[in-house]
């Protein structure tokens, strides 16, 4: 059985099977959850339920009745996933986006009858990133969708567009308890997540969020993470951590930052001034403020917290 491998979703996967068995297929489905809980992993699970076989190519991505689409960056007229601009170096300020283009794609490889499966299969990776132009392309697409089935993945309906959603059949994903969550974090060879109170309480029962958490610790100095343990002891302090972060970290990893001080200040302090600030901070930082200048207000403001 395919969803031998996803942990932590019974109703997913019961809703899944059971429209196989019964042969009661949606033109689309919305895999609406968290990150990091299974979602991906699901909708290929189901892709292979729905193929009938064991074929490698739909994990590897290259099936020839399977599309998946991701959000993408535009660099010098060319469209990048952010693994592919993370491996050229690009820093982009704005998020990748689900483009008109894409949509277009998608409509041209529903235009054909599948080469071997039984019907076609689009899986559409974080759906909320779409404009509103490519929603409205989609929408067209789903009023026909033809010999094919559609797997939109987001965090929440609340995310798309009314129409959009009301076409599509909703697949609940939750949050995994503590169980699960270890065993998802041993299966993957993650144990040692499972010592990291602060990265714990950041993901919140989602593995994948865990998982991506702790591997952006890593990339962050130990002597910096040393010194923000503790809140700075005075003005000068302030301003060289301030100076430090914007040295040494990129917006993603400063965005990051800003939810583990907050996980960490709470477990230490549950201090709510702390989040408080850290969330001014955030903002801050997403309306692209100086973040050098950013951080030494967040910290100047910081000193004056009675602990």
């Amino acid at each position: 059985m395919p969803f031998t491998e996803l942990t932590g979703q019974p109703q997913a996967v019961d809703l899944l099977t059971q429209a196989v068995m019964k042969n009661r297929l949606a033109p689309a489905y919305l895999f609406a959850g968290p990150d990091g809980v299974g979602r991906s992993l699901a909708a290929k699970c189901f892709v292979e339920l729905l193929f009938g076989v064991d074929d490698k190519r739909v994990r590897q991505g290259n099936h020839p009745d399977l599309l998946t689409v991701q959000p993408t960056y535009l660099h010098q007229g060319q469209r990048l996933t952010p693994a592919q601009a993370a491996e050229k170096g690009l820093k982009r300020k704005a998020p990748p986006a689900i483009r008109l283009e894409q949509i277009r794609e998608i409509t041209e490889f529903l235009s054909r009858s599948p080469l071997v499966a039984p019907r076609n299969v689009v899986i559409i990776e974080q759906a909320q990133t779409m404009a509103e132009a490519a929603a409205n392309a989609l929408l067209k697409t789903l009023e026909e969708p033809g010999k094919a089935t559609l797997i939109l993945i987001a965090p929440s309906p609340d995310y798309l567009l009314s129409t959009l959603v009301s076409r599509c059949q909703r697949i609940p994903f939750y949050r995994l308890d503590t169980a699960a969550m270890t065993q998802v974090l041993q299966q993957t060879g993650h144990e040692e997540i499972l010592q990291h109170s602060t990265v714990l309480s950041m993901a919140s029962g989602s593995p994948g969020e865990a998982i991506a958490s702790y591997e952006l610790l890593q990339t962050i100095p130990a002597e910096l993470l040393q010194k923000l343990t503790q809140l700075p002891k005075n003005y000068r302090n302030a301003l060289e951590l301030g100076k430090e972060i914007d040295k040494t970290l990129d917006t993603e990893a400063q965005l990051w930052l800003v939810d583990y001080l907050q996980q960490f200040y709470w477990l230490q302090w549950h201090q709510p001034s702390i989040i408080q600030q850290l969330e001014q901070t955030r903002k801050s930082l997403l309306c692209y403020a100086q973040p050098r200048l950013t951080w030494e207000c967040t910290f100047l403001s910081l000193c004056q917290v009675n602990l």
